[in-house]
């Protein structure tokens, strides 16, 4: 049976990835309980040996050996300890084997849920781990299930080896988009949260570092640092501004995005949805950085109110609506973009 159990648990390490060393340590913890069920009285003398080279496991007690036994459970007389070490006298210790064949059922029992909880705990830790390490990122899930009432939506997602469920909640859901069970979509992981029912992968599909991510993984220039995404403001379903900054003179960092006949930014667009996206140039300059956010919108002048916090925005007549933008979408989007408040007049009100 030692010999079997070894192999029991280096099988366990090369399939979940558990050290053995810490299903040894959990193992050991397991004995140390079962034993102690049945012998609460002798429970600090015993102790278990793990002899991984010969597979063997041993377990005894430390049993003090007397001329006069006070207390049975943890001394006996020189006569009795003879049978387990013939050289030992009185005030010497001995190690009484211990037959774990008799543990009671209950205290077997007791074994086995130690180490079923030993594993479970050890595979959490693992996913926990691997799943931690890809905050910020995006991962492929396939969707397992919708739930009519609540819209919301569990989805497997896998980083290497390691698979977890996480729940994509309607509200961090495209609006726009109709998923199914089998779709495989990508999500952003917000955060990874270590709690008593094991991890729990906080996912998304509206956050603007997914854009961001896409971005990273379509254009070259942005994965290798020579166009950095200065900032994203996102609605998701319905439109995204992105500012864009090169430090190579030569590269365009809008072109780079937009790619070769459009293709890198479609298929970004096609990702999410249909999403609409605009890509702007960067700039320190506030007032030429919110003419720009405020795009296909014309600008006549653009001043930074004494607050250092708001811009008053002109623009002809005829392109108000357009900086407003459907609903104040353009206009809000911009001020989020720029983290400037956003006054915009038409020209006719300025003379």
């Amino acid at each position: 049976m030692n010999a079997e159990f070894f192999s029991a648990v280096e099988d366990i390490e090369k399939e979940k990835g558990i050290p053995r060393e810490y299903m040894y340590e959990k193992i050991n913890q397991a004995m140390l309980a079962a034993f102690r069920k049945d012998n609460p009285e002798a429970a600090d003398n015993v102790v278990v040996e793990m002899d991984e080279d010969k597979k063997r496991i041993e377990m005894y007690l430390l049993m003090e050996v007397v001329e006069e036994v006070e207390n049975p459970a943890t001394q006996l007389t020189e006569d009795a300890a003879h049978r387990f070490n013939r050289r030992v006298k009185a005030g010497d210790q001995v190690k009484v084997p211990v037959e774990t064949k008799k543990f009671g059922r209950i205290a077997a029992q007791a074994a086995k849920q130690v180490i079923i909880q030993g594993i479970r705990e050890a595979e959490r830790g693992i996913v926990y781990e691997e799943f931690t390490s890809k905050e910020h990122e995006i991962l492929t899930g396939v969707v397992s299930r919708i739930d009519p009432r609540s819209g919301a939506v569990s989805i497997k997602i896998s980083s290497n080896s390691e698979f977890t469920d996480a729940l994509l909640p309607a509200n961090e859901q495209i609006r726009s988009e109709e998923l199914k069970e089998g779709d495989r979509i990508k999500v952003y992981v917000v955060e990874v949260r270590n709690s008593t029912r094991g991890p729990q992968v906080l996912i998304s599909r509206t956050h603007p570092g997914l854009v961001k991510r896409l971005f990273e993984l379509e254009v070259p220039e942005i994965f290798d640092g020579t166009v950095e995404i200065k900032s994203i403001a996102r609605e998701a379903g319905s439109r995204t501004k992105m500012a864009v900054w090169s430090n190579v003179a030569d590269v365009d960092p809008i072109g780079a995005c937009v790619g070769p006949k459009g293709g890198r930014v479609a298929a970004i667009v096609e990702e999410l949805g249909g999403e609409k996206i605009d890509i702007v140039n960067f700039s320190e300059d506030i007032e030429v950085y919110v003419a720009k956010a405020l795009a296909p919108a014309e600008v006549v002048s653009v001043t930074r109110l004494e607050d250092g916090k708001s811009c008053r925005v002109v623009v002809p007549d005829s392109q108000l609506s357009l900086a407003i933008g459907k609903e104040g979408q353009n206009a809000r989007l911009a001020a989020k973009l720029t983290g400037y408040k956003i006054d915009i007049k038409p020209e006719s009100e300025t003379v």
